[in-house]
């Protein structure tokens, strides 16, 4: 690998510290400024106009070669004025093969610059001193001389065509160095005056580096209480935080205090994915993604953007991390199976507007996930790095097409999935092993060649959950968190442990993984997307709604818009015995059986949903009767039972004596804890797989799910309702008892590529 070892030198005002950074981007390697090694001694006596001496100067150059000696991998450019051939001389001491590149210009350029600057410890009075003391380059020397008379740009191209002729390369090496693309906050998604511009500037130049490098993470906040909150924010000084969910009175005096306990103002997520739901308790649901992709009515989406903005602004959130824009092309993939708005790039672009137009009414900014496109892979990258393998044609037609509509409709920031995508990283680093195929949150081809480069992204970027091991398999903790900015993410996605993460990054960044300009271009991305929101201008008291503002939550308003929705969107996806309509006068004894996955993570009763479904047959007038497995049998205090002896009393041949008709609901979560979700019955051949189907009409409905017709193809009437909500139950209800028509669309990953599910 070639390693570039490069002081840019010359006289105060040359422009080393503006040229060195951006030639050492163009290189792909760290930039450090020499004068940052000076100890404090010699930066007092430069402040104080008074010149350094040698003796002065030896220690100093002999940390300044130390450094370059031990670049990492690709090397380091340093800016250094090495005036002296002896300074070079130490220099070269600890590094033998450094390369000078002497930034020259006449005293009149160099005097007008000088007099420019502001905020450094050189005045300009020195600059006499500094060009008597100059000695040029000799012939034996490794470097060369470029002119900066000419504009910026020049000189780059000027001193890269230098360095590609000095410093030997290695074969195959070309082409393969990440392009940085740093944000101009004048345009779109900031779009920032000058004002906003100035508090940018300003409060970064005002920031101790603990404070920079606290302002890249965004903490999970585990707990409500204010000595929790002071931990965080004063140890780890965090640029945002996504709370956990509960009461909305509750979640709100929670970011009350949050936001006045922070020095600069905090970005505050939630994960509006289904309109108030998920951001706190009492949200409203009003539907998933793939609800609002399931109807012509693309108002839908849009209704689902407008009730989450307004109920997490009512919170005191002001950033949303919706809406999704994966494609669901694998039946498989169930992490987005109800995440995705549909399986075409259209219906995706369609719908993903209509939510960000309406969330945007809100003072909300969205940051649309999960960059570069799930749902090819069947697995799940909470479990396991996963990836997009279509051929970088086929992405750019699909997802790519997704990416580019929604980043010039607005969308202000990108959530980045650990999912590779092995092909497009090839279009852009050709002959790239398997090995090195990285998930998108470590790739600076994707990032930042595709993401900022092709794509033209100016907004932020953020890691997805750093906690799921689609990353936390790639490399080590400590390699891993600063590599994330470095290959171009902007802000980090929760801690593991915060004192070593934190510790991380502050590691990433000393050593030269996160470069000066890496790390200032991820801040004025952060604190601009903070200042579009105009929170630099709001005192502590408006940065969160009055408690009177709760009343939004779970408003009736709100949830007949969730009660509209659910009509629309019960879908009948099969029918094909004709046993619909089901009726109390036609089909009045209903066995009812209920399909959950079991408990998840949140620890509810994954079969709560199922009271709610008997209030409703019962309310519509049906008589119910509800099965019990086994293992429910005996948790409500039954013995001698097992599931030999639950199915020789159920399957008998009075079924149809018994029994009208069979309803079986099935409510099957767990995304985020398993690779795949199927249905898994209570025990081989279980009394509540639908061998019932032969005896009576049966009804399979599904409130979550779409791909279930794998598990029961022998069901003939299958409706997909979508939710367990009570909206999305009671319309179901009726429209089996013929009382409204069906209106919700399917796409064909229903039937899951197979024949006999269509039957």
């Amino acid at each position: 690998m070639t390693k570039h070892r490069i002081v840019v030198m010359g006289v105060s005002g040359c422009g080393k510290t503006t040229i060195g950074d951006l030639v050492a981007r163009e290189l792909g390697v760290p930039f450090l400024d020499g004068d940052s090694l000076h100890p404090v001694e010699n930066v007092a006596k430069m402040a104080a106009g008074t010149p350094l001496t040698d003796e002065d100067r030896w220690p100093w150059l002999a940390t300044v070669g130390s450094e370059l000696a031990n670049a990492g991998n690709g090397g380091l450019v340093l800016a250094c004025s090495a005036l002296r051939r002896s300074y070079r001389d130490a220099i070269r001491k600890q590094a033998p093969d450094t390369v000078f590149l002497h930034l020259h210009g006449s005293k009149d350029v160099l005097k007008a610059r000088t007099e420019g600057r502001t905020g450094h410890f050189m005045p300009p009075a020195l600059l006499d001193s500094q060009l008597a003391t100059l000695e040029p380059l000799e012939a034996d020397e490794a470097g060369f001389v470029v002119d900066i008379a000419v504009p910026v740009d020049e000189v780059v191209a000027s001193a890269l065509a230098n360095i590609a002729a000095v410093v030997p390369s290695d074969e195959g090496a070309v082409g393969t160095r990440p392009r940085h693309f740093d944000v101009d906050l004048s345009a779109a998604p900031f779009n920032l005056d000058g004002g906003a511009l100035a508090w940018v500037e300003e409060t970064i130049s005002s920031m101790t580096l603990e404070e920079k490098i606290g302002q890249l993470f965004i903490n999970h906040n585990n707990g409500y209480s204010p000595e929790y909150l002071d931990g965080v924010l004063e140890n780890y000084h965090v640029g945002g935080m996504r709370y956990r969910p509960g009461p909305s009175a509750a979640v709100q005096e929670h970011i009350r205090y949050a936001q006045s306990k922070s020095r600069v103002p905090l970005l505050i997520a939630s994960n509006p994915e289904m309109g108030g739901a998920g951001s706190c308790d009492d949200g409203t649901f009003v539907s998933t993604h793939l609800q609002a992709g399931s109807h012509p009515d693309k108002n839908i989406a849009r209704q689902m953007g407008q009730v989450a903005g307004v109920e997490t602004a009512a919170l005191g959130c002001n950033w949303a991390f919706a809406p999704i824009v994966d494609i669901h092309y694998n039946w498989r993939n169930t992490v987005i199976s109800t995440r995705s708005f549909g399986n075409t790039p259209e219906i995706v672009v369609e719908r993903a507007k209509e939510y960000f137009d309406g969330i945007s009414e809100s003072p909300t900014v969205c940051a649309m996930k999960h960059f570069p496109g799930d749902g090819v892979d069947e697995r799940d990258q909470h479990v396991v790095t996963s990836y997009n393998t279509f051929s970088y044609a086929e992405w750019d037609r699909t997802y790519g097409h997704v990416y580019r509509e929604l980043i010039g409709h607005g969308v202000q920031s990108i959530m980045v999935g650990h999912i590779g995508a092995p092909e497009v990283s090839r279009h852009f680093r050709p002959g790239l092993p398997d090995a090195d195929i990285l998930p998108a949150t470590l790739a600076p081809e994707l990032l930042q060649d595709l993401l900022r480069g092709e794509l033209g992204f100016n907004g932020l970027v953020l890691t997805d959950a750093s906690l799921m091991v689609g990353l936390t398999q790639a490399q080590k903790r400590k390699d891993l968190v600063p590599a994330t900015i470095a290959a171009g993410c902007d802000m980090f996605l929760f801690f593991r442990n915060p004192a070593e993460d934190f510790q991380f990054m502050l590691d990433g960044y000393k050593s030269g993984v996160i470069t000066e300009q890496r790390l200032h271009d991820a801040l004025r991305r952060i604190l601009g997307l903070k200042a579009s929101l105009g929170l630099h201008r709001k005192s502590l008291d408006e940065l969160v709604p009055p408690v009177d503002a709760l009343s939004v939550i779970g408003s009736d308003a709100h949830r007949a818009i969730a009660a509209e929705v659910a009509d629309k969107t019960v879908t009948l996806v099969k029918d094909t015995a004709g046993n619909l309509p089901i009726t109390p006068e036609t089909h009045p004894r209903i066995r009812l059986y209920g399909i959950s996955g079991g408990a998840d993570f949140t620890r509810a009763d994954p079969l709560a949903y199922l009271e709610t479904v008997k209030e409703e047959l019962v309310a519509a007038g049906f008589e119910v009767s509800v099965f019990r497995t086994a293992e429910q049998r005996e948790a409500a205090g039954e013995t001698g039972v097992n599931f030999m002896s639950v199915l020789a009393e159920e399957a008998t041949a009075d079924y149809a004596e018994r029994y009208d008709a069979a309803f079986v609901f099935a409510n099957v979560k767990g995304f985020a804890q398993e690779a795949a979700i199927r249905i898994k019955w209570s025990s081989p051949m279980a009394a509540e797989i639908p061998w019932y189907a032969t005896e009576v009409p049966t009804v399979f409905v599904s409130l979550n799910q779409p791909n279930h017709l794998i598990d029961v193809p022998m069901v003939k009437t299958a409706i997909h309702a979508h939710a367990g909500s009570r909206e999305a139950i009671r319309a179901a209800v009726a429209k089996i008892q013929g009382k409204s028509e069906f209106q919700g669309t399917f796409n064909e990953n229903v039937f899951c590529d197979s024949f006999d599910t269509r039957l």
